[in-house]
């Protein structure tokens, strides 16, 4: 097991686990973290995340807030015999860092704040961002059975979330796609099980689970348990040790609190792709997330590609594309009861921060981003023709990552 740089062998990857959930990342890459091998055979490691954000965004609906996302990882591991338990804590301050339960972000929605739908906002994480433990078993020298679970966890269903994915940079704002690809990476009460082949770098990856299908509510410093009622299937493939690829398809039971009568099904294809080059580590991900109503003609596709390259880690620059449906939920009062397409919006983000400040056991960057927004027709008179985003950002980690 090699946690501190990338991963030997395909196996050895998904015994990592340094993604949320039981998700797979490209074997040549490997997240900051701190690490201590104990007397007693457990490995014991952190790794985490904070950024201080001030957004500003134009147009009608544009609002200024200052706020901060964090995230912080502890993981226990210990190998006995071919078997090895991984024991997972993900915690967020959010709560209290995000004043009013969201931050501004144009043409956002997704969940509730004081009972009424989020619109151009996104919520914060819980403080209780992921409880769970996992269990892999090798079963001679190709494959490895796997079972995970835990009061709160990240499903098989979509790819690596968007606060853990290294192609984001420091990127602090959640994608517009986020209700259509990931947003299940925080869920209640989750159970999968999973059968992975390998030989070298290359291998697949099967994956079945069963949770509660309903998002988070508005107290988001409280575990909400309610029995498992939803279910996703995943497979993952690395053709070799910079690729991962994943598809995977959910139904989710009644996930929003403002449309409980609707399930959804969800589809979700990714290609993710680390490589070390000499002027540093680049990171890209491409992303496609569809929910379907059951019982209705409704299906709103949500389309991403981002990217950051670290050079000799002292600068990050991003970008992030969007393409995105939106729904009539963005028509805030006026807004039928009968959920539907409105137009698909655009969004073009790029970015830079440079390294102020680092340790041994830490770092911190800091820089600005700026996002400009393509319009559809319907939306212009509440939005108007060109409104942007420009966020500061300074951002601390733990681990100095790739140079």
């Amino acid at each position: 097991m090699n946690m501190g740089g990338p991963a030997p062998s395909f196996t050895e990857d998904i015994l990592r686990h340094t993604g949320a959930g039981t998700n797979l990342e490209p074997a040549s890459g490997a997240p900051p973290m701190l690490m201590e091998m104990r007397p007693s055979g457990w490995m014991l490691m952190l790794h985490a995340e904070a950024s201080a954000v001030e957004q500003q965004q134009t147009g009608p609906r544009g609002h200024d807030k200052l706020f901060s996302v964090n995230w912080a990882m502890p993981m226990a591991q210990r190998s006995f015999g071919k078997g090895e338990l991984t024991l997972r804590a993900m915690f967020s301050l959010e709560p209290a860092t995000i004043t009013g339960r969201f931050y501004p972000e144009l043409f956002q929605e997704g969940e509730t704040a004081f009972g009424k739908p989020i619109v151009d906002g996104q919520h914060p994480h819980n403080l209780f961002m992921e409880l769970a433990g996992v269990y892999d078993r090798k079963i001679g020298p190709h494959w490895l059975a796997s079972i995970y679970g835990g009061p709160v966890g990240d499903p098989a269903l979509g790819p690596e979330a968007f606060p853990h994915r290294a192609s984001v940079g420091d990127n602090p704002l959640a994608p517009l796609g986020h209700h259509l690809q990931d947003s299940t990476h925080i869920a209640y009460e989750v159970v999968t099980g999973s059968l992975a082949w390998g030989t070298g770098q290359q291998g697949v990856l099967v994956e079945a689970s069963g949770f509660h299908g309903r998002e988070p509510g508005e107290n988001r410093w409280t575990i909400e348990l309610g029995g498992i009622d939803s279910w996703s299937f995943r497979l993952s493939a690395t053709p070799g040790k910079d690729w991962s690829a994943q598809y995977s398809l959910g139904h989710l039971h009644s996930p929003e609190a403002v449309h409980p009568a609707e399930d959804v099904l969800r589809q979700t294809g990714s290609i993710a792709y680390h490589h070390g080059t000499d002027l540093g580590a680049l990171n890209a991900i491409a992303i496609w997330g569809r929910n379907h109503t059951d019982g209705s003609p409704i299906n709103a596709n949500g389309y991403l590609i981002e990217a950051a390259l670290r050079p000799q880690g002292k600068q990050t620059v991003w970008t992030r594309i969007e393409n995105a449906d939106r729904t009539t939920d963005l028509l805030a009062a006026a807004a039928p009861t009968q959920e539907s397409v409105v137009g698909r919006v655009q969004a073009y983000t790029g970015g830079y921060a440079h390294r102020v400040w680092s340790c041994k056991n830490a770092s911190a960057e800091l820089g600005a981003q700026f996002t400009g927004y393509r319009v559809p027709s319907r939306l212009v008179a509440l939005y108007g023709e060109h409104p942007t985003g420009i966020a500061a950002v300074f951002s601390v980690r733990l681990g100095k990552g790739e140079e």
